[in-house]
């Protein structure tokens, strides 16, 4: 038994979901290989390194071939991965081509090899994560379509308040959801850079190598330009315009869209959460069987899919201000701040991931129940349209006056268990004022669901691009 293994235990919202094998061990090693291959082509295709060593070398950068947990041992001793695995790949090429093996980190430094490793991660993790929010807004705008016009009880502190649809909080959950994959998408389009400073953030020992190859006549600027480009173009990350060693903008944008992004998914996940109480049962997760089952009580069907979105949300947004927080980086490397980011990094992207992936089961699937709906709305006895009798009466009694009578007529209402409609027909102030078929018209709380199907439309005939 391999007792060395995150098998996702203690996190099953990201258990064999497929973020979760974009960013373990074996993905995160094989990211940092691709960085160590993508440098040496970058730097053969500017012509300071023999093209057959960079193929040596990128023959070589497999992770199968490496040990994960001897090169995890040893970085006890260098305080990073990179130290190891540049030995590691060293030896692996020399056993090829003896002669490319000096070519391996050629003038890099290990926070170049694994801040580019990071974001070839972060981009792999994040492309899974937007295609996830892309299905899952599309079934939320089918939700929000089909039940357009179904009314259910709005509710505000708990309460029930007005009717609303439960079109338009589906469009709401899809908004979110929209929200989300734009920002999982600025990020994406130029946010994740390569990283190329060398030892302190000025390229020095780049320029050294490339000058012993006799490119010492090259243009500084131009020899930068070239080789950021050729790395950028390698890696498909981009070009920055500094070394960010200790400029943390990548991470604190990562941060930022990840916390979002479960944010937002948690909005959806503690509705349903409310929404499938047994007292209100007005929807239900997809039904799987033995899903949700509890060990002491046999008639339970808990709602499984929303308490692990849920969970997720409550801590990205708390390991990502963590992350922020690493951007207090001393000096031209930072001693603990740059370290504490790879694990809460990690934690977000999966815990993110996890959370979308789950989210496209529950949007697809998620069971909604109209004639639940329409029942809880008559709880009250029409007491949650008391707004909308208050604005018919305000301009014949004064609007003081009219929340009087109806705050008199509610409490009636509800001690006695008499419809509102019933009691107000029997107010002696409203005789000659409000005629018994037009206060039981407006007493009808799927009558009173303002613009919510305007809202709807709106909502979903725009391209999530808008």
């Amino acid at each position: 038994m391999n007792t060395h293994v995150d098998s996702g235990l203690l996190s099953p919202v990201r258990a064999g979901t497929p973020v979760e094998s974009a960013v373990e061990d074996g993905a995160w090693l094989q990211a940092m290989l691709d960085a160590e291959a993508a440098l040496a082509r970058a730097q053969a295709r500017i012509g300071t390194l023999p093209g057959p060593a960079a193929e040596a070398i990128t023959r070589s950068a497999r992770v199968e071939r490496f040990d994960v947990r001897e090169i995890a041992l040893a970085s006890r001793e260098t305080a990073n991965p990179v130290v190891g695995l540049v030995a590691a790949l060293t030896r692996a090429v020399a056993a090829e081509e003896p002669t490319a093996a000096e070519y391996v980190h050629r003038g890099s430094t290990s926070q170049d090899i694994f801040d580019t490793g990071a974001m070839l991660v972060a981009q792999r993790a994040l492309r899974i994560i937007r295609d996830d929010l892309d299905r899952t807004a599309a079934a939320l705008a089918e939700l929000a379509v089909r039940h357009r016009g179904t009314v259910m009880a709005g509710r505000t502190l708990a309460l029930q308040a007005v009717p609303t649809t439960f079109g338009l909080k589906a469009a709401g959950w899809r908004q979110l959801v929209l929200d989300a994959e734009q920002r999982i998408t600025q990020v994406l389009d130029g946010g994740l850079p390569v990283s190329l400073g060398g030892a302190a953030g000025t390229l020095a020992g780049y320029v050294e190598y490339a000058r012993l190859d006799g490119a010492e006549s090259t243009d500084p600027g131009q020899y930068l330009d070239r080789l950021v480009a050729a790395f950028a173009s390698e890696t498909g990350l981009a070009g920055p315009v500094l070394p960010w060693h200790t400029l943390r903008t990548p991470m604190a944008d990562l941060a930022a869209a990840l916390a979002f992004t479960a944010g937002a998914l948690g909005k959806i996940a503690i509705d349903v959460q409310s929404l499938t109480r047994t007292e209100v049962a007005e929807v239900a997760e997809p039904f799987v069987a033995g899903r949700g089952s509890s060990s002491a009580m046999p008639h339970k069907r808990n709602p499984v899919l929303a308490t692990l979105i849920r969970s997720a949300a409550l801590q990205v947004p708390a390991l990502a201000s963590a992350l922020t927080q690493c951007m207090l980086s001393e000096d031209e490397r930072s001693g603990g701040a740059w370290h504490a980011e790879w694990q809460l990094l990690r934690e977000c992207l999966r815990l993110t991931g996890g959370a979308a992936h789950t989210a496209v089961e529950l949007a697809e699937g998620l069971e909604v129940r109209p004639e639940q709906m329409l029942a809880n709305l008559g709880l009250t006895g029409s007491q949650i349209v008391s707004e909308r009798i208050v604005a018919v009466l305000a301009p014949k009694l004064g609007k003081v006056v009219a929340k009087r009578i109806l705050g008199e007529a509610s409490a009636l209402a509800q001690r006695t268990g008499r419809p509102l409609a019933e009691v107000l027909t029997g107010t002696p102030e409203l005789t000659g004022l409000v005629g018994d078929e037009e206060l039981t018209a407006l007493c009808d709380p799927t009558a009173y669901t303002g613009l919510a199907g305007v809202l709807v439309d709106r909502a979903v005939s725009r391209c999530p691009e808008d």
